[in-house]
């Protein structure tokens, strides 16, 4: 892999960057694969860390607008060795051997049960800069997916891998960003859906109202980035959250690729009813698709209580946006779901919110944003 220079100045022009588009419910990042550089869009995922994009030939994968990455197209492709410590890395990915033992092949599985199968290859992955030069970045390891199902959107082509393990972009990254990145989502229905993910120098939050609390690793699942999370307040309402019991001290994961945020059954009943019992005007209604539970018309006289996550070390003032969803033109609904499995801190409650992780410094910081300016 290569490790650009590390010895960078402040805010430096020449550190990558990559647009980051909303796209109902998921937000997509734009890079390039191959020599020449082609033009890919995936998922932005803090959740999962393999790279990979649908190619040709597609034994059978999911609908895409753009067309498919070929690698026969590309001069610098190379399929990856069984023995490789490339495949090694992917070990949590679920590397294999290929039928006649000469590829290493990955199957990877979501939290949504979608998957994608393919192979393992070393290729060429370029991102742009504030200079204008693109930055390459030879030899980072991808999948290369033949089969590839699930909920996809046909506007994206993969997934950015963007977690802790050895595989993800971040950490093929290496010291060349010296363990920053940052982004900024746009609320879904905004005018101008896209905003910067940033990476190295630029990548640091600071200024006035920025909060910041602890990165929590778990070495038993690398991939995920565990916060503390106290409580969450519904106006006067303190209730406090107990969350998953994995992850030693972090009791949920924030994730730019999960859209709700996912709680304990017993915390979600708490808090719908205190959203519930303090919301003022509107008309309460029903999910039309029956998988919300606490729903209303957004008309002028819906007033909202306040809402703010207490971190530890940081309590987040959650806007309208973060707390309710829009479902269709007449129906918003509370943005939290039960989910007794793992907790996840999801992109909804994210948005408008500048989010810088500094990994070597185990923090994570929050400062408030209006994300189309970014």
């Amino acid at each position: 892999m290569l490790h650009l220079n590390s010895s960078r100045s402040i805010s430096d022009p020449s550190d990558p960057d990559a647009q980051l588009t909303a796209n109902n419910g998921e937000y997509l990042v734009n890079i390039s694969l191959g020599t020449p550089p082609f033009p890919i869009v995936a998922i932005a995922d803090t959740g999962s860390d393999i790279i990979w994009t649908q190619c040709k030939p597609c034994t059978d994968c999911y609908k895409q607008d753009a067309p498919l990455f070929d690698p026969k197209s590309s001069s610098s492709y190379r399929t990856v060795s069984c023995s490789s410590n490339a495949c090694n890395s992917l070990q949590s990915e679920g590397s294999s051997c290929s039928s006649d033992g000469s590829v290493c092949e990955y199957q990877v599985s979501y939290g949504d049960q979608s998957h994608t199968q393919g192979d393992v290859a070393a290729e060429t992955l370029t991102l742009e800069s504030k200079t204008g030069n693109p930055v390459a970045l030879p030899k980072t390891v991808i999948g290369c997916g033949h089969d590839n199902a699930g909920t996809f959107s046909p506007k994206g082509s993969g997934i950015v891998g963007l977690g802790g393990g050895p595989a993800s972009l971040v950490s093929q990254l290496g010291s060349s960003i010296g363990g920053k990145f940052s982004y900024c989502m746009v609320p879904y229905a905004a005018a101008k859906p896209t905003s910067l993910m940033n990476f190295g120098t630029n990548a640091v939050v600071s200024g006035n109202g920025v909060l910041s609390t602890p990165l929590i690793s778990d070495p038993s699942q690398p991939t995920f980035y565990f916060l503390q999370l106290e409580a969450v307040s519904v106006g006067s309402k303190k209730i406090a959250f107990q969350g998953s019991s994995i992850g030693g001290s972090g009791n949920i994961i924030i994730d730019s690729g999960t859209t709700l945020t996912l709680v304990p059954t017993d915390f979600f009943s708490q808090l719908s009813d205190a959203v519930e019992t303090q919301v003022t005007g509107g008309t309460k209604t029903s999910d039309p698709e029956g998988f919300f539970s606490l729903c209303y018309v957004p008309d002028s006289s819906l007033k909202l209580p306040p809402v703010t996550a207490h971190f530890k070390g940081a309590d987040v003032v959650l806007t309208s946006d973060n707390i309710f969803i829009q479902v269709n033109d007449k129906v918003v609904c509370l943005a939290f779901y039960a989910n007794d499995q793992l907790s996840i801190y999801g992109n909804v409650a994210q948005q408008n919110f500048l989010i810088g992780y500094d990994l070597p410094k185990q923090t994570l910081s929050f400062k408030p944003t209006d994300c189309t300016n970014t």
